[in-house]
């Protein structure tokens, strides 16, 4: 039986944890068949973890709810529509866990670069070990976006620790939104860039959807210190998909405590009456590696 990897473990557990004692207890029962008697929460969930065959069984169970699996992958920082399907946000768990995105300790292989981001929205990397842009450009997607997800009201969560403290005190925000109109909006400040980037999704309740596909990310390293991370992806405001966005974000480590903090943010927004009926499932980074060039000098 090739049972539940890691993440898969990690993931199943997370969604159980929020089952009734009597769905856990019934659930357990039925991948069991009955042959194994457990007498509390703790034990029928191991039970359900150890004796189920794979993943896709499990989130196909009717005990575990279309709801459970939305509010689930919310939780990660993967924005569905709210309208999908039980058996599409199977489909998204699936692929989520196979990426290896799910929220996991995982022990780092001493070849790797180990970067680490703190609940304080630190990034540390271990420069002895080698430095991978694209590795510390995905987990701070991953990150940045569900902090900034966090404080839509929509996702009825517990804002996370959003502030000026994430930002170098210089930082500039240029924001240009095309709908019916082209509009650009400039700040500079820690406090400003922190209040406008805030007021999308506090406000206008906007939900940010990374792209984390080869061609949705990119990210490069200056000689200088400067880590350009560059991210296409979908934007959503409860049922609805508003379009795309494009961000650039740059990034320069703290010599004071080896953490990383923006030092700039260039977001463009594309609204469906912009995109003349394109593709807006998996965005792609219309910038190239020779534009993000650019901005390192």
């Amino acid at each position: 039986m090739p049972g539940l990897s890691d993440t898969e473990r990690s993931g199943c557990k997370k969604m159980l944890s929020v089952l009734p004692k009597s769905d856990l207890l019934s659930l357990s029962d039925t991948v069991t068949n009955k042959l194994i008697a457990v007498e509390n929460v703790t034990e029928a969930m191991e039970a359900i973890l150890s004796y189920t065959k794979d993943a896709e069984e499990l989130l196909k169970r009717k005990k575990v709810q279309r709801d459970i699996i939305f509010k689930y992958l919310a939780k990660e920082g993967v924005v569905m529509p709210p309208n999908s399907e039980k058996h599409q946000l199977v489909k998204r768990t699936l692929e989520f866990w196979s990426s290896g995105k799910e929220k996991t300790v995982r022990p780092a292989r001493r070849s790797e670069a180990s970067i680490i981001i703190s609940p304080s929205f630190q990034v540390s990397a271990d420069q002895s070990l080698g430095f991978d842009p694209l590795a510390l450009g995905q987990q701070f997607c991953q990150w940045f976006f569900q902090l900034l997800n966090s404080q839509n009201p929509s996702m009825g969560q517990q804002p996370q620790d959003w502030g000026p403290q994430h930002f170098w005190p210089d930082v500039k925000l240029r924001l240009l939104s095309s709908a019916d109109s082209q509009q650009m909006e400039e700040f500079q400040g820690a406090e400003l860039v922190s209040l406008r980037l805030l007021a999308l999704a506090r406000d206008e309740r906007l939900l940010l959807s990374p792209s984390m596909e080869p061609r949705g990310l990119r990210a490069l390293a200056s000689p200088h210190g400067l880590v350009l991370v560059a991210v296409a992806g979908t934007i959503h405001r409860d049922a609805a998909c508003l379009g795309v966005y494009e961000q650039i974000f740059g990034l320069i480590r703290s010599p004071l405590d080896n953490s990383w903090k923006i030092k700039f943010v260039n977001l463009k927004i594309r609204g469906q009456d912009a995109l003349g009926g394109a593709e807006v499932a998996a965005p792609a980074l219309t910038c190239d590696s020779s534009e993000l060039q650019l901005l390192c000098r």
